[in-house]
């Protein structure tokens, strides 16, 4: 991915130099600087030596009627308005930059150019930084897998308490103590003795009544 981005840059600061006067080799280099940083910051993850054509519409950088907005944002890094670096690129550029080819086209109907072709296969340091990070990818979604897993796993858990707590039998309440039994039998014997009591004195009231006429 290095080889391809410096090419890219390079490419596009050349474009700037060919307007002399317009910016300082100190602005180019430090143009180039961050451009090459954007790039690498935004290729990371979105760059598949195996399959080169995967993700080529994300990395395009495109200038048609308005700038692209990686090279607005290097340009900005650096202090250079939107604007300016607009008026000094071509009004239709677009540059692929893919793994082991980087190509342009100037004009809306321009020939298709190779910038850089990589011929030789990628160098043992290339090859473990790309294997690192795929690794560091993997470690990421299985460390997804298992917290979604996990997540999953306890809602499980807490459904089927709740399922238990609905389907539990309402239970009766505990009965009274027996001292507590005692006094409620106590009361209601009070009660049908006092209330015995009263029907018998209205009783004999009755029975003297009727004797006595």
């Amino acid at each position: 991915m290095r080889l391809e981005i410096v090419s890219a840059a390079d490419f596009l600061v050349h474009l700037l130099r060919l307007q002399a006067g317009q910016l300082s080799e100190r602005q180019l280099e430090m143009f180039k600087s961050s451009l090459t940083e954007v790039l690498r910051h935004r290729y990371r993850d979105h760059w598949f030596p195996d399959r080169p054509n995967r993700g080529s519409g994300y990395r395009c950088i495109r200038i048609n009627g308005k700038m692209d907005p990686v090279i607005a944002q290097a340009g900005a890094n650096v202090g250079l308005l939107p604007t300016v670096l607009h008026s000094l690129f071509p009004s239709e550029l677009t540059m692929w930059i893919d793994p082991s080819e980087v190509s342009y086209r100037i004009g809306e109907n321009g020939s298709i150019c190779v910038l850089y072709e990589r011929t030789e296969p990628e160098t043992p340091e290339e090859i473990c930084q790309l294997h690192q990070h795929h690794q560091h990818q993997q470690q990421q979604q299985h460390h997804h897998h298992h917290h979604h897993h996990h997540q999953q796993h306890h809602q499980h858990q807490h459904h089927h308490s709740q399922q238990q707590q609905q389907q539990s039998p309402t239970l009766p309440p505990p009965p009274p103590p027996l001292q507590q039994q005692q006094q409620q039998q106590q009361q209601q014997f009070e009660s049908c003795k006092d209330s015995l009591l009263l029907e018998h004195t209205q009783f004999s009231e009755q029975i003297a009544a009727y004797v006595s006429s």
